[in-house]
């Protein structure tokens, strides 16, 4: 039990320690002042019109759930599916992946869609989006091979590939001789949990909405961009920017935010060290990347924190029929 909670207390301590360091060495990196200078300065239009094109992907996301959720059998209202997504991106800040798992948590309990199903269809979308992002670096790798393949892969050795391809064969060809053969309770609880959670992750495949699934996965992914481009121009060293910055600026940040609790203080120095390619000034990236941050994670405590509050008051006013 004590190695349990330890354990659970390293998984939330330690992306916090880091996001705090990171925090304190972007700081030394640029003065308080000079930092506070750019947001004074920096023009909120654009950042205001990148917090609603973020708006506007959290609200398509929670619609294209929709799309998932029907093929089980179950219709999931548009209020619960959007509050869940935004306290999914609060509870993140927290503990790192527990906002997925809050997800399907108030899916279970407001709509009645069993967890394992509901966290199915979440790693489904996860995997629907990760196919985009590879095509938004492929996207990038044509605009600026030789910037982006240094940037991802310059310490990458190709050696580790076989090695990590074999542990996962042998320890997959374990974990199913062990399933196919056990008849342990606990062996049956969890083939049952496996196959709610292979339905929700395949009811992509039986959706009667695909393209609409689809669109909705590219135009979350352009308001992406749309968000981090827009909010470049606030600033007026950013403001110029080619495509292919914005795009490797993107990339950065976006696998920042695994680094850490969404990004605290990864985000930054990814934005930083994705412009220096393109030999933007340290203070201005650096700025940028708080700016950026902040105005999304701004943006994200307030409507998350009110999804929160909202949805057992929604849920009492309207109890599922």
């Amino acid at each position: 039990m004590l190695n349990t909670t330890v354990k659970k207390g390293i998984k939330v301590v330690l992306p916090l320690l880091l996001g705090g360091t990171l925090v304190w060495y972007s700081l030394q990196k640029i003065a308080l002042s000079v930092l506070a200078e750019y947001f004074k300065n920096a023009n909120y239009f654009w950042i205001g019109l990148g917090v609603f094109f973020g708006i506007l992907s959290h609200l398509s996301r929670a619609y294209r759930w929709k799309f998932m959720i029907e093929p089980m059998g179950y219709r999931l209202r548009f209020p619960n599916s959007t509050m869940a997504v935004f306290a999914t991106y609060l509870i993140n800040y927290t503990i790192p992946r527990a906002g997925e798992i809050s997800r399907a948590t108030i899916l279970a309990n407001y709509e009645g869609v069993p967890f394992e199903k509901g966290f199915g269809t979440i790693v489904a979308e996860r995997i629907a989006d990760s196919l985009v992002m590879l095509l938004i670096i492929g996207i990038a790798f044509f605009l600026e091979f030789d910037a982006v393949y240094g940037f991802l892969f310059q310490d990458f050795n190709p050696k580790n590939q076989w090695w990590i391809l074999g542990s996962l064969v042998i320890v997959s060809s374990l974990i199913y001789v062990l399933f196919k053969k056990s008849t342990h309770p606990i062996i049956l609880k969890l083939k049952t949990l496996f196959k709610g959670f292979l339905e929700g992750a395949l009811s992509v495949l039986k959706m009667k909405k695909k393209c609409a699934f689809i669109a909705h996965t590219f135009f979350i992914w352009g308001m992406y961009v749309l968000m981090f481009y827009v909010t470049s121009l606030s600033i007026e060293a950013t403001s110029d920017l080619p495509p292919s910055a914005v795009l490797i600026g993107f990339i950065a940040a976006s696998f920042s935010i695994a680094a850490t609790n969404g990004g605290i203080g990864s985000y930054p120095l990814a934005v930083y060290a994705a412009f220096t390619i393109f030999n933007v000034a340290q203070d201005p990236s650096l700025a940028f990347g708080w700016i950026m941050w902040s105005s999304q994670t701004i943006m994200i405590i307030i409507l998350g924190g009110l999804s929160l509050i909202l949805l057992p008051v929604y849920n009492k006013l309207h109890p599922k029929g």
